[in-house]
């Protein structure tokens, strides 16, 4: 009765964590940008695999927020420049592979695709040298959660914004790997191709400049 009427004070707290969290995972950026490409361009399993990652990658974010790191990140230009420029470099990279790829597999073939470890680590880095998470967690974590809130809580909290990354992307990739959808893609393939790595240098480009 104590734990119930305990929890009971955050429920206000968990409901405006979890709009956040929602709209923090749907919000457009590099993260559904990665999803889009490994899903299109290779299957509905990377981008699942992928999805994983980014899900893993927010508990990160959420172990370094609970022991203070994230306050002291954000004091330091240096840290913060470090993580910034590594994930500007990260983006570029992958978006200039994607715009130089010059395979001819078809678009959602499984056969030849990336291993799910590495879908799984392009997400997962791409989400965890993301600075506009780093910056999300800052918010969350000085203007949302209190110095009072139990640290069980606040793995709840993280648990929430977890699966909500989870949930979305995983939507994203089933959606966009419809068999009709494919068929489309792969008439425009090097259109995409093009497009997504544009996008994806373009995301880095603003990180670093940002």
């Amino acid at each position: 009765m104590l734990e119930a009427i305990h929890l009971n004070d955050y429920i206000p707290q968990i409901m405006s964590v979890a709009m956040i969290a929602l709209f923090m995972a749907v919000s457009p950026g590099a993260d559904f940008v990665m999803i889009t490409r490994n899903s299109i361009f290779y299957s509905r399993r990377a981008g699942l695999f992928s999805s994983l990652g980014i899900a893993a990658a927010i508990w990160l974010h959420v172990a370094y927020s609970i022991a203070g790191l994230a306050v002291i990140i954000s004091k330091s230009i240096l840290l913060f420049s470090i993580v910034k420029y590594l994930g500007a470099a990260y983006l570029i990279y992958i978006g200039w592979k994607t715009f130089k790829t010059r395979n001819d597999l078809e678009i959602g073939h499984v056969s030849g695709s990336i291993s799910a470890l590495s879908a799984f680590k392009e997400g997962f880095v791409t989400n965890a040298l993301n600075p506009k998470t780093t910056i999300f967690f800052l918010s969350l974590f000085t203007q949302v959660v209190s110095p009072e809130t139990p640290l069980a809580i606040q793995i709840v909290y993280g648990a929430i914004i977890s699966a909500a990354h989870l949930f979305w992307f995983s939507c994203v990739s089933i959606f966009l790997t419809q068999p009709k959808l494919l068929a489309l893609f792969q008439r425009s393939k090097r259109t995409i191709e093009k497009l997504v790595g544009g996008v994806l240098i373009a995301f880095g480009i603003k990180v670093a400049v940002s």
